[in-house]
């Protein structure tokens, strides 16, 4: 079975909030690989990983585990994993997005698929591993739940499904720390498909990206209230940009950075700025030498700085780890050189 590891880098890039302090010395150094997955205990750790206030980072792994529906794990800094559970399907499988650590000192996250209904669940999982089905998607109530939550300022879990829905394009749903759920936006493609990721901003709403819908069908950037108001803030065309994935981040200087995964002047992707108001501006395109198809979103470091990966592209085709100014200036750290080395895509 194909080994997946935890470099140094991905511990680095999991690292955000408390811990972009240590995101700059990081940068500067070889990919260190921390732990090699083996298949039992985990495959394909592909969402970051999230530091607690144990000082111990906590993440999933997609596949892998007794029954190969996925994982939650902890790792300390040194590298000791612990598998704290493994998915059955029946209380989920496949999980996907980032899980954080919410103010009861739990972690909460969501998995793709499985639960009652097989259309994905919300999870809560104690620091010891104890863990809690809070909702199972049933279809009309969105499904396929491919981004992490956040915890709004009211304490509530604010996230999106992918798919279902009234239009079967995605929701933003709302759902409180004891499970109840409700719906607070239905996507129809026109006003955007396949939401993936929500920010909440300084002004108390929040934001997000769909990898599709709008006018041109290449996505879009959103924002909604709590109570569920959207606005359309910004529709892609491919010229500049198509498929927004991995959100947005609104930055020290208040405006919202992204990607796209395809489109730009060379149709590998780029970052863009965008200010509240809507007015984008493309700060890079890739051209598969520097990088391509970049898939997670943008950090930004104490250096005022943002870093990002992209999964294709490079020196070596595998991929690439990548500095860029708020001007533009785009500085490849790393090219990755493969699976059996220190890891690819």
């Amino acid at each position: 079975m194909m080994k997946q590891r935890i470099t140094y880098w991905s511990y680095a890039l999991g690292l955000v909030g408390s811990s972009l302090c240590w995101l700059t010395p990081v940068l500067a150094q070889t990919p260190n690989t921390l732990y090699s997955f083996q298949g039992t205990d985990g495959a394909f750790p592909q969402a970051g990983l999230t530091q607690a206030t144990d000082g111990n980072f906590y993440g999933t792994t997609q596949s892998g585990g007794t029954d190969d529906e996925g994982t939650v794990f902890k790792i300390t800094p040194g590298g000791a994993l612990t598998t704290l559970h493994e998915f059955r399907g029946t209380d989920g499988a496949v999980p996907y997005g980032k899980l954080i650590q919410a103010s009861d000192g739990n972690f909460y996250g969501t998995t793709a698929f499985g639960g009652t209904n097989d259309q994905g669940t919300v999870f809560k999982i104690s620091p010891a591993g104890a863990v809690t089905t809070l909702y199972s998607f049933a279809g009309n109530d969105g499904s396929l739940p491919l981004a992490g939550l956040i915890q709004g300022s009211d304490s509530n879990f604010y996230g999106t499904t992918s798919s279902g829905g009234s239009d079967d394009e995605g929701t933003v749903f709302r759902i409180s720390p004891s499970g109840t759920l409700t719906t607070i936006f239905n996507f129809n493609f026109t006003n955007g498909a396949s939401p993936v990721g929500l920010i909440q901003a300084g002004n108390g709403n929040f934001y997000g990206t769909t990898g599709g819908g709008g006018s041109n069908g290449f996505g879009t950037v959103f924002s909604i209230t709590p109570s569920g108001a959207l606005s359309t803030i910004y529709e892609f065309d491919f010229i500049d940009g198509a498929f927004p994935d991995g959100g947005v981040i609104q930055a020290s200087d208040g405006n919202f950075y992204g990607i796209t995964n395809i489109g730009g002047l060379n149709q590998a992707g780029t970052v863009f700025s965008l200010t509240p108001s809507g007015t984008l501006t493309t700060l890079y395109d890739f051209d598969i030498s520097d990088g391509a198809n970049p898939e997670a979103g943008l950090l930004q470091g104490i250096d005022g700085n943002f870093y990002g990966s992209t999964p294709f592209g490079g020196d070596n085709a595998n991929g690439t780890l990548f500095r860029i100014t708020p001007s533009g200036a785009l500085t490849t750290l790393y090219s990755f050189t493969g699976i059996d080395t220190d890891g690819a895509e």
